[in-house]
């Protein structure tokens, strides 16, 4: 069996997925094929996974590093998985660009890599690079599974989904860990790592639509009642600092909770960063500009982190929760494993729009992936994904036709652009950003 890792020089995500699959029963000999396209990272990466390998793995698995994208086809041939775990343009300069030019127009954001107008314009220097992959992959690996951790997951995993033939299945960190923080938030601890539950929605914006006890009762009513309770302290003056409040207000304002934290999904709407209304981000503890914070202390941490990785070479690893591993083997083994999986909509969420990439319980085995239907979401729930899924939708748009216009479509349908621009602004602003991403070099010609 052979997994090819695409972005490997994402060192410590490539160690985790990686050394899951070493720990699994059936793929301790498999081929691991390392790709990426900075020399350095991929050098560092191998060196890693091939310490870890003896460690953990007795040097079963055989790995190999591929750098380049004269090399990418060697990488992916003959491979079974595909991981993706790629950053086009990386923090500088296209992370940057996509924060410091909606800036001039008074546009801030957190994270900028899921929605928003960062969103978008990472998307559309991401798809031709994953349209590349997916035409490498039909010449020398056409059977592969395509697991995509690449953000915007619901953008890319959807592109590749409609556009290619490629089998793909988007899978982020959220789902697997969703119930037991807003337990673990709310203090009913007892209950951790012992609930059932039900996720549906869009990628960082699933619903947590059921929630039970370890004897089937329904958790939320108490869920709710604790909220109720938090926000009543802080409207009475209290400040709430380090609490996931954004989520928290999305239980008392729609009456559920959703997969991704606070510092996301306060940038997904137009209620919570707003110009006219600055007392927002102090009251709900919003961090503009985390995201740039994150790359340039993960920057300067790496160099600390890779010296006590490589420290008398003895690297180890605990299997995570990461979905990949597991899913690779379910289909080795045909044994059932339940994921949380970012598909398309063929009738899975019966009030959400058909080309739609939503994230439902999947059954995972031997003859594949298999979503769940899940039925009507509650009304103002479908509504919020809609408001996302409708710039999602043409963004991917743009992307394929490759007309300016379509960019500015998708900009002005996007909720918080919408809420703080005028249309005119709204397509200078796209302007600008498309300049200064072709200037860089990662942003084809568009009509």
């Amino acid at each position: 069996m052979k997994i090819t890792f695409m972005g490997a020089g994402s060192t410590v995500f490539a160690k985790n997925v990686l050394g899951d699959c070493m720990l699994s029963d059936v793929m301790h000999d498999c081929d691991i094929a390392l790709y990426d396209i900075d020399k350095d990272r991929l050098e560092e990466s191998e060196l890693l996974i091939t310490k870890m390998n003896e460690n953990v793995n007795q040097g079963r698995a055989k790995v190999k590093a591929y750098l380049g994208v004269e090399n990418r086809k060697e990488a992916l041939r003959g491979a079974d998985f595909v991981v993706d775990a790629i950053q086009v343009g990386l923090y500088e300069p296209c992370t940057v660009i996509d924060f410091e030019v909606p800036k001039k127009y008074g546009l801030r954001q957190t994270i900028g890599d899921t929605l928003g107008i960062g969103g978008i314009f990472r998307t559309l220097r991401t798809i031709p690079v994953l349209h590349d992959f997916a035409e490498d992959m039909a010449e020398v690996c056409p059977n592969a599974w395509f697991l995509n951790y690449t953000n915007p997951m619901a953008m890319l995993s959807g592109y590749m989904q409609r556009y290619t033939p490629i089998k793909t299945v988007g899978l982020c960190h959220s789902v697997q860990v969703c119930a037991n923080t807003v337990l673990n938030d709310l203090g009913m601890t007892e209950h951790v790592d012992k609930t059932s539950h039900l996720i549906a929605g869009i990628n960082h914006m699933g619903w947590l639509l059921e929630i039970r006890d370890a004897n089937g009762n329904d958790l939320y009513p108490e869920i709710r009642r604790r909220v109720a309770e938090l926000f009543a302290r802080m409207d009475a003056g209290e400040k709430l600092e380090d609490r996931d409040l954004v989520r928290l207000d999305y239980v008392r304002r729609f009456g559920y909770y959703c997969t991704e934290s606070s510092e996301h999904n306060a940038e997904y709407n137009p209620f919570y960063i707003k110009a006219k209304y600055p007392e927002l981000i102090e009251r709900y503890n919003i961090p503009l500009d985390e995201y740039p914070r994150r790359c340039v202390n993960q920057i300067a941490g790496w160099k600390k982190q890779k010296e006590e990785l490589f420290a008398g070479g003895e690297i180890t690893h605990t299997r995570t929760h990461e979905y990949a591993s597991h899913i690779m083997e379910a289909m080795i083994t045909n044994k059932p494993y339940k994921i949380g999986g970012n598909v398309l909509n063929r009738g899975l969420i019966t009030n959400l729009v058909k080309d739609a990439c939503v994230e439902v319980p999947c059954l995972v085995d031997g003859m594949g992936i298999h979503p769940t239907v899940v039925g009507d979401l509650p009304v103002a729930l479908a509504g919020m994904n809609m408001t996302n899924i409708n710039t999602q939708l043409a963004t991917i748009e743009a992307a394929v036709t490759r007309k300016r216009e379509d960019i500015y479509r998708a900009a002005m349908l996007e909720p918080r652009c919408a809420a703080e621009l005028s249309i005119d602004d709204i397509i200078a602003m796209c302007d600008d950003l498309i300049a200064a991403h072709q200037a860089a070099g990662f942003m084809k010609e568009y009509q």
